[in-house]
């Protein structure tokens, strides 16, 4: 599995208004994005992401992957290589960069209809690398229903007013095997996702990241550094602060 230290991360907040909302800063490192001009609608993102690669996986970029698109309300997703795949010199980052170019690419698919699931079928359909990752996406409606699709052990945080109130939950097979999708039959697929989803207010802080963020940072950390910080960017920033602090005291690294 990808590190649990060094991860990729993304903090949203939904706007309600007449006009796509434009965030104080902006710092989108999308691995791939769309292309896509949709016409504008009541409920969108405000976005900041950041991915922050292992020191040993900088060369490559790391091994997990994302994208934003403003399709519709937005769609927001992270894929999480499995770095096992390394010890048979397969580069594990690429397959989840092309699971998410494809994901990217497809979001305004008809046969997709903007179902988080479908879209994981087709994305994982048409990648062609060897390996396999964990994966998430969301999808904003306008009328502010998220949906949620997921595959692995890549999360998702929704807080308001300081709390919780919604979180998905990991799939393992056991400690430290997550699900994931795979480039071989032995992996799962879109039918092992769990899919949920939750009614957004305006003022929700929507958290998504590979396990490298939830596996180091606590959620009370996470609510806590967001309570201090009105712009999700900064506050992105700060979180992936307190994910190397976890990483230093616990001195634990996952390959």
């Amino acid at each position: 599995m990808a590190n649990s230290i060094y991860s990729s991360q993304q903090l949203f907040q939904p706007c309600l208004s007449n006009k796509h909302c434009v965030p104080k800063k902006t710092n989108l490192l999308c691995f791939a994005s769309s292309q896509l001009n949709p016409a504008r609608s009541e409920v969108s993102f405000c976005t900041g992401t950041l991915l922050i690669p292992h020191p040993n996986k900088v060369e490559r970029g790391g091994e997990d992957a994302f994208f934003v698109s403003n399709f519709k309300g937005g769609v927001i997703a992270v894929a999480d290589g499995v770095s096992g795949w390394a010890e048979q010199n397969v580069d594990p980052s690429l397959f989840s960069k092309e699971l998410m170019a494809n994901a990217s690419s497809l979001v305004g698919d008809l046969e997709v209809n903007y179902d988080p699931q479908i879209l994981i079928r087709k994305a994982h359909a048409a990648t062609g690398s060897k390996g396999s990752a964990t994966a998430i996406v969301a999808m904003l409606e306008r009328n502010g229903t998220m949906k949620v699709a997921s595959v692995g052990d890549c999360g998702l945080r929704v807080i308001r007013k300081g709390q919780i109130i919604f979180s998905t939950t990991p799939q393992d097979h056991y400690f430290d095997c997550p699900y994931q999708l795979s480039s071989e039959l032995v992996g799962q697929t879109y039918l092992d996702a769990v899919v949920s989803s939750v009614e957004l207010v305006e003022g929700d802080t929507i958290v998504m990241g590979s396990d490298g963020l939830f596996d180091n940072v606590f959620d009370g950390e996470i609510v806590s550094t967001l309570a201090a910080y009105s712009d999700v960017v900064e506050a992105g920033f700060r979180c992936s602060f307190l994910e190397e602090i976890s990483g230093d005291e616990a001195n634990r690294w996952k390959a």
